[in-house]
């Protein structure tokens, strides 16, 4: 799928970036093929706009922010938020040419990010309840761009069957390939998914499961948000312990997304340290990386035309490319692919 040519795909909102990087001034972002620049309006609310100054057309995220509007690092025309010119220096008497203006976009902030949608949205940002759940705590993890496609990003998040093989190097137990089965319960929002996974516990993780046995269970409970969210929810037995990753594959274009990850503990530092977490994390998420980037992007959803469902482990992948296409019908737009095969 192209998601660059599915308008549809623009009225949902994306995490783009962590909010502190705006702290030193405006940065650029390209969201679904789209050059944008984000700011701070004011502190921890963020703005966006189309990166080209309606004058000369120099990227704004070369300017610089002054009393929360974006100025022009050309010639210093400003606009503020909505995107409207309320300033051009040049011109003493304080005119401002009609219809100066620049593209302007939905833009908030949650969970330390900024999300960005291009059109009017759907709906809401997704509600991630352990925000606002007494006794978690949120840590930062991971912000980095991965040459693939945002659909492939999601569908391996709820692949079970290549923990054996990708993830040999550190969780996955090779010698049982066979995957368990999911219980899936579709949502108005995408679908939760259940299931108990067995996984190696080498000591480098004893402080993130909570325990010491050389193998333990993973008790997943996953959601899926349309489009491109997901979460992965995990608790150890024994422990009490949740450890849960929200991803947001934001599509930059349609073969790269700037995959986003932050994590809920329901423990302390004390417990387990953030610098642990994140360097359990770490190997595991170069293991994806590697295999999602030797697949082609362009993953093709519509399963009439491709069938490639083999196992019950499939079953997640499945469902999403269902309704990923009937949201592309519902609104009047059909499949793009490079290659039909």
């Amino acid at each position: 799928m192209l998601v660059t040519k599915q308008k549809v795909l623009r009225k949902f909102w994306y995490a783009v970036m962590p909010i502190a990087m705006l702290e030193d001034g405006p940065k650029p972002f390209t969201l679904l093929g789209e050059n944008i620049v984000v700011w701070l309006k004011s502190p921890g609310k963020p703005a966006a706009l189309q990166d080209r100054c309606c004058h000369r057309t120099a990227k704004l995220s070369k300017g610089f922010v002054e009393n929360g509007n974006i100025v022009c690092g050309y010639h210093g025309w400003t606009f503020d938020c909505a995107g409207a010119c309320v300033r051009v220096p040049q011109n003493a008497d304080g005119s401002v040419p009609a219809g100066a203006m620049v593209q302007s976009y939905y833009c908030e902030e949650r969970y330390g990010y900024v999300w960005v949608a291009l059109e009017k949205p759907l709906r809401d940002i997704p509600f991630f309840p352990e925000e606002t759940t007494p006794g978690y705590r949120r840590i930062f993890q991971f912000y980095e761009r991965w040459e693939t496609s945002a659909l492939r990003m999601m569908e391996n998040s709820f692949d079970n069957s290549h923990f054996s093989y990708v993830h040999r190097g550190t969780f996955g137990l090779y010698d049982q390939p066979k995957p368990e089965k999911y219980e899936i319960n579709e949502t108005d929002y995408g679908f939760e998914a259940e299931t108990l996974v067995p996984i190696k516990n080498v000591p480098a993780s004893y402080r993130v499961t909570g325990t010491t046995d050389d193998t333990t269970m993973r008790h997943m409970f996953n959601r899926w948000y349309l489009p491109f969210s997901r979460r992965f929810g995990c608790q150890y037995p024994g422990s009490g312990r949740h450890h849960i990753i929200y991803n947001c594959a934001t599509p930059i274009d349609d073969g790269s997304i700037m995959l986003a990850q932050w994590l809920y503990r329901n423990d302390t530092e004390e417990d387990c340290a953030e610098a642990e977490l994140i360097a359990w994390d770490a190997p595991i998420l170069v293991e994806d990386r590697e295999i999602l980037e030797a697949t082609d992007p362009d993953a093709c959803i519509d399963v009439r035309r491709k069938q490639e469902f083999h196992m019950a482990s499939d079953r997640p992948g499945l469902i999403m490319r269902r309704m990923l296409l009937q949201l592309l019908e519902e609104h009047g737009e059909t499949e793009v692919f490079r290659s039909k095969d």
